[in-house]
């Protein structure tokens, strides 16, 4: 498998990007191509021992700053790290891209120079989120602000498919994000989003209420992106918080700090479970080619997560799965339509 790694996306790159790619390659037999500065690429790899792994440098002299519009990258840094990188992708020279970098420009670039699988609409970022009986995917997260309802019912069938092939469930059970578990709850689009969902052919648990995200009663929450969105950051925001405030009573006395010590094992568990580096990045679903777009504050480990999920999304033919599953559904829709014309 070959992947395209924008090295210089991220709060710490290219550090960070390139050691976690190098760590990947030591343990995939995959090639990996850094596409960035080149001069600042090389003087990484200084550090590392290199010898006979299969890495090539790109060079991407053009930098993208947080403060640039998606517009103005596209059309005006068409040699910057994305850029060159989707461009890859679009020509078939590797199977995906990976980037920690501006997010909205990463979307962007992806979505209109990969393209999107036939008869995908919208493509969706989904994300891993843990739970109390495992994990679970949570879709939209930014790609989609304002969804029709057949995008989010488009979104439940990515979701679906991500966690039947990369979660390995199943049979998903899948959610619609709303505010609460009647079937009469919610906006006009989420009550619309509901009768579709209801006859598409996945196992549609109904509305979930947003208190139950974290509880494990379905395996895939679908939102439009601007739900998504909040949901995501809030949850990031509070399990940020969470280990501050723990961090802070835990050490406050001899006695706290003995009891600390005496559940290290289960503080250090939890802290892998929501840690988000544990599950590499967000993947863009439904495009023709594979992109993950990590977290701006990537460690090396989220890096190497993030190939690895690279790796199972080719493994398993997940967006032409995706792009199967639509075509079926819009096949089967239009059939009935003119057969009840």
């Amino acid at each position: 498998m070959r992947i395209a790694i924008d090295a210089m996306g991220g709060d710490y790159a290219p550090e960070n990007i390139v050691a976690g790619a190098l760590e990947a390659i030591k343990e995939h037999n995959i090639q990996l191509f850094l596409v960035g500065i080149e001069e600042e690429i090389r003087r990484i790899l200084k550090r590392h021992s290199t010898d006979s792994l299969p890495v090539e440098i790109i060079h991407a002299p053009e930098i993208i700053a947080m403060n640039d519009s998606a517009s103005v990258a596209l059309r005006q840094k068409k040699n910057s790290s994305i850029r060159i990188a989707a461009d890859m992708v679009r020509n078939g020279e590797v199977h995906g891209m990976i980037s920690a970098g501006h997010t909205g420009v990463a979307m962007a670039t992806a979505k209109i120079v990969v393209g999107s699988q036939e008869g995908v609409e919208r493509p969706a970022l989904a994300t891993v989120l843990p739970t109390m009986k495992g994990l679970a995917i949570l879709v939209d997260v930014g790609a989609n602000i304002n969804c029709k309802p057949v995008h989010i019912q488009q979104f439940a069938i990515m979701g679906h498919i991500f966690a039947r092939e990369i979660l390995g469930i199943p049979i998903p059970r899948v959610g619609l994000l709303s505010i609460g578990e009647e079937e009469t709850k919610g906006t006009e689009q989420t009550r619309s989003a509901f009768a579709l969902l209801r006859e598409t052919p996945i196992n549609f648990h109904g509305n979930l209420d947003a208190r139950n995200v974290y509880d494990g009663t379905v395996d895939v929450i679908v939102c439009d992106g601007f739900v998504g969105n909040i949901a995501l950051k809030i949850s990031e925001s509070l399990a940020d918080s969470l280990e501050r405030i723990l961090k802070k009573h835990l050490n406050a006395t001899i006695l706290s700090r003995f009891g600390t010590l005496l559940s290290w094992k289960a503080y250090k568990k939890i802290k892998k479970i929501t840690d988000y580096s544990e599950y590499g990045g967000a993947p863009l679903l439904g495009l023709r080619g594979i992109c993950i777009i990590c977290h701006g504050r990537s460690s090396p480990n989220a890096v190497k997560n993030a190939i690895n999920m690279a790796i199972e999304f080719q493994k398993h033919n997940v967006n032409e799965s995706i792009r199967n599953e639509i075509l079926k559904i819009r096949q089967g829709s239009e059939h009935r339509t003119s057969g009840d014309a």
